[in-house]
């Protein structure tokens, strides 16, 4: 009896190389995701009435600036290591 608020963030990637990877952040309330950012696509998306209106106004602002970099500081730092060890045990 509560309510769930969580986000969820991750990297898809298949090489080390920047262009294979995605940076991906999706936010969630009640087991349903309401907005995500996706590098891919360059902005907030958002997928239910409260997250078409969060995803408006962090496009305007510069919260859309920092995700961008997002893919750099967060994923390709740690692929490179995570893609040697998945291609050493495969």
């Amino acid at each position: 009896d509560g309510f769930w608020n969580y986000v969820v963030t991750h990297c898809d990637f298949n090489s080390t190389d920047s262009k294979d990877i995605t940076f991906i952040q999706s936010y969630y309330y009640n087991k349903l995701e309401i907005v995500r950012f996706d590098s891919s696509v360059g902005r907030y998306v958002g997928y239910t009435e409260l997250g078409v209106k969060n995803a408006e106004a962090w496009n305007s602002g510069p919260e859309v600036v920092q995700m961008r970099n997002e893919k750099e500081r967060y994923c390709a730092n740690n692929v490179g290591n995570d893609y040697r060890s998945a291609v050493t045990k495969s």
